[in-house]
């Protein structure tokens, strides 16, 4: 295996780097004396990135996730992704590689008709428009995907749609312009082939944004919404793909959606670190810095280890998504989605550890970053799911 980027994502790299250093670092405290300002159920983007949007289109670093639009592979992209995960708030949104958009573009792009992909695609790659992925229930264990209860019925022309979502991140941003909803078309299918998904505009009538969701207190910008959905109807060109295939289409677009947010997530690890040791080498406790404690010195050691070890084995994921494809990576997917989570939020921990009481502030974006951190742990499927995967995986040729 050979992790090193192409030429071209060195370019890209290098002029990354430079637009953090210039735009997104210098924005972070402009950004959060912004928010500060703002109510606290308030989801409108900040003023500063139309800004930044535009800085980052003028230098090429626009929706690099999506390889036919950038030509990057998914091992090309992971360095980025990193990048743009040390300032988590604003620099994918820059870039338009935020997610759930990254998701609904990669899905439109393989399985969307033409039309779907003029109305909807075409302004989410020019950054017009935003959306939100609406599959996981309050009702349900939505870990086991097949237990989604959300009702597709055909009738005539049209599509009805009941049932309610939650932690539908994005839909409270008032760019939002639609939902791709997962949802029973055929509830006597065999178990995978039940669910479909559709397109759904959120001003369709009977769509009802119920609440925002926190995250440990954090109301995100762009939200984590409750939605209720009481008979939607939308045409029937609205499907994606084929009756019953929806849990197929939902697999190619958590895949390379996985390698991006460990990379992110990783990418926050990098900074704790940053913070960690300059906190450890400028604080002075019983008469020398924090650096000359043992402990101190043991904390920053194993994180290192942890990181490097956590983004050797994304980096792995990459290269196999880009040379025998996601299926054949898929215990790879699942193991990324459990390390990574854990590492970041030990080496956060540490981090919040060694700044003491102004760690536990929004002083610094440490807070934060555990609670994006550990709530990885359960989007996208919880740890548990993910280890039963792969322990039935590696017991398969045993059975």
């Amino acid at each position: 295996m050979d992790f090193a980027i192409s030429p071209k994502a060195v370019e890209y790299r290098t002029n990354l780097q430079d637009f953090m250093a210039i735009h997104i670092y210098p924005a972070e405290s402009i950004y959060h004396a912004w928010r500060n300002e703002q109510p606290h159920d308030s989801h409108e983007p900040p003023p500063m990135m139309k800004e930044l949007r535009e800085q980052a289109r003028a230098r090429g670093l626009w929706n690099l996730f999506l390889p036919a639009e950038s030509g990057l592979s998914a091992l090309d992209y992971a360095p980025l992704a990193e990048l743009t995960g040390r300032s988590p708030d604003l620099a994918p949104e820059a870039l338009n590689c935020a997610v759930p958009d990254t998701g609904t573009m990669e899905t439109l792009h393989l399985f969307g008709t033409p039309e779907q992909r003029r109305t909807w695609l075409k302004p989410l790659l020019a950054g017009e428009i935003r959306s939100a992925y609406a599959m996981s229930e309050p009702d349900v264990a939505s870990s086991d995907a097949v237990n989604i209860a959300t009702s597709i019925v055909r009738d005539g022309a049209s599509y009805v749609i009941d049932g309610r979502k939650w932690f539908i991140t994005g839909a409270a941003d008032p760019r939002c312009r639609f939902l791709i909803v997962v949802g029973r078309t055929d509830p006597d299918a065999p178990p995978h082939r039940r669910h479909s998904q559709v397109i759904v505009p959120i001003d369709t009538p009977g769509v009802t944004v119920v609440r925002n969701l926190p995250l440990f207190g954090f109301q995100d910008r762009p939200g984590h919404c409750e939605i209720d959905f009481t008979g939607v109807r939308v045409p029937v060109a609205n499907l994606i793909g084929g009756e019953g295939e929806g849990f197929a289409i939902a697999q190619a677009r958590l895949g390379p959606g996985r390698v991006h947010q460990c990379m992110r997530a990783i990418g926050m690890a990098e900074r704790a670190i940053e913070l960690m040791c300059a906190r450890a080498v400028s604080r002075v406790a019983f008469g020398a810095p924090l650096a000359d404690q043992g402990v101190v010195r043991q904390w920053i050691a194993e994180s290192r280890i942890a990181v490097e070890q956590a983004r050797l084995l994304v980096l792995k994921t990459a290269w196999m998504i880009d040379n025998v494809g996601a299926k054949e990576a898929r215990n790879e997917i699942s193991a990324i989605k459990i390390v990574v989570p854990r590492v970041v939020c030990e080496v956060v921990d540490r981090a919040i550890q060694i700044h003491g009481a102004l760690g536990v502030s929004d002083d610094t974006p440490l807070a934060a970053m555990y609670a994006k951190a550990r709530a990885l742990r359960i989007l996208d499927g919880p740890d548990e799911v993910h280890l039963r995967a792969v322990a039935r995986r590696e017991l398969k040729p045993y059975r």
